[in-house]
């Protein structure tokens, strides 16, 4: 996991934003504990409460739930919750993309014709 201090993101939500990602994509399967909270601010070099504050994060947005004394581990997660997830992150993409294609003077019609282009491109 990379922080950045320069990035003008808190680091408690770089921290959140990864695990999130991390749980959102499988890599920490339902069970499974996030590294402590010591051992993360130790190896990041980072203050425990700013940790705390990222797995606090998770916990309210229902990804994980703490153990008195054992640390959080990752709940289970609904299938149409990732799905919506994984939506959510296409129309931020996109959306991205759209105010880049705005930048460039592109007209709808080449938008869409860029994005069917990748879309066979992809497939093929």
């Amino acid at each position: 996991m990379k922080i950045s201090q320069s990035s003008g993101i808190p680091i408690y939500q770089q921290i959140a934003d990864y695990f999130r990602t991390e749980i959102l994509e499988g890599k920490y399967q339902q069970g499974e504990y996030l590294p402590s909270i010591r051992g993360l601010a130790k190896d990041l070099k980072i203050s425990v409460i700013t940790t705390i504050k990222a797995y606090e994060q998770l916990e309210t947005e229902g990804l994980v739930t703490a153990v008195q004394g054992k640390g959080y581990y990752v709940n289970a997660q609904d299938a149409e919750m990732l799905q919506e997830q994984h939506r959510r992150k296409v129309e931020d993409a996109l959306m991205e993309a759209i105010k880049y294609a705005r930048i460039a003077g592109m007209s709808d019609g080449e938008v869409t014709a860029t994005l069917e282009t990748l879309l066979e491109f992809e497939e093929g």
